[in-house]
């Protein structure tokens, strides 16, 4: 019979966070409890994690001899083998903070800490869309655009923890910006990415003596990808156009994943999730044409499984990597 591995994990977010206790049962992982809070400043936020631990711990009777692991997923720069937070730009004043140390003297049980990308490529690989696969890389496609990466059957993070930065190639010259880049992958394949094009061709129409019926000239600055996914579900040409453009982009940049890592799997998460109807055909039609046939055909690329509860997953996803390499 299968013991029960329960673990703990920690969310971290730029606005939130969350705990979420949970246990690892055979090649099952269960989300059994959570709590969330806003992330603060620096120091409340420590304390608002160590206090929610402690809450949880002692709501579900843990104790540190049956707890196994602490995993802490958070956006990057990171240090992952020292535990370290080393200013990422969604969290400011979160320069070079212990995380996992500070667990770990605290609740005297082993924490592990890796970013928020590659925690959801492991929830993804172990318990979602890439189950069974060797290879496999996972796209976030939300707020910005990386990627975590599995490969020969494990998760690869690179010198410092900076592989995956897929959002960073240039797939054009002139573009939106992302990444601090014109024409970025993260540029056209993007939430915010999706409404910079749609500002850049809402300003043609208008400039041409055209209306738009769904956004005013005053309005551009709200126009948001949720918006146009909207209106480009109810047949809209011009927000039709807009994801044409972006799903372009999708199949060149996931084209050069194909050719380069020869993955079995791309799990795409975020927007993708929610507007595949309205990207796939044309992204796989650039695959079709740009990506080498014989990786192209052993390649599926799919939905995240997880949907919605991905970042619940992938803190607890690293928690139980941990059980995996017998920590």
């Amino acid at each position: 019979m299968e013991t029960k591995d329960y673990l703990l994990g920690i969310d971290i977010g730029g606005t939130k966070c969350a705990v979420n206790y949970g246990y690892k049962e055979g090649e099952q992982l269960l989300l059994l409890d959570k709590e969330r809070f806003p992330t603060t400043t620096v120091m409340e936020t420590i304390d608002a994690i160590l206090q929610s631990v402690e809450n949880m711990m002692r709501k579900h009777a843990l104790t540190k001899e049956c707890l196994r692991a602490i995993g802490i997923s958070c956006g990057g720069p990171l240090d992952s083998k020292k535990g370290v937070v080393m200013s990422p730009p969604n969290l400011p004043g979160w320069n070079h903070i212990p995380i996992v140390e500070l667990l770990e003297e605290r609740f005297g049980v082993h924490a592990g800490l890796q970013n928020d990308a590659n925690a959801c490529a492991l929830a993804e690989w172990r318990y979602g869309a890439g189950r069974g696969t060797q290879n496999m890389v996972f796209m976030t496609f939300g707020t910005g655009l990386g990627a975590g990466l599995i490969l020969n059957g494990e998760l690869f993070t690179g010198a410092n923890d900076n592989a995956g930065e897929l959002g960073h190639i240039r797939l054009s010259e002139h573009g939106p910006v992302g990444y601090g880049k014109a024409g970025s992958f993260e540029g056209f394949c993007s939430g915010g990415g999706i409404a910079q094009i749609a500002r850049s061709l809402l300003l043609e129409r208008w400039q041409m003596g055209e209306t738009v019926t769904w956004c005013k000239p005053e309005e551009m600055e709200q126009v948001t990808a949720q918006r146009v996914a909207e209106e480009a579900n109810n047949g809209d040409e011009l927000a039709l156009e807009i994801f044409d453009i972006s799903a372009k982009a999708l199949g060149k940049g996931l084209s050069i994943v194909i050719d380069f890592l020869n993955p079995e799997a791309i799990v795409i998460g975020g927007i993708y999730t929610r507007c595949e109807t309205l990207m796939q055909d044309r992204m796989l039609e650039i695959i079709g044409k740009e990506a080498l046939p014989n990786s192209r055909k052993v390649c599926k690329v799919m939905i995240a499984e997880l949907g919605e509860q991905i970042g619940d997953y992938a803190a607890l996803s690293v928690a139980a990597s941990l059980l995996d390499k017998g920590s």
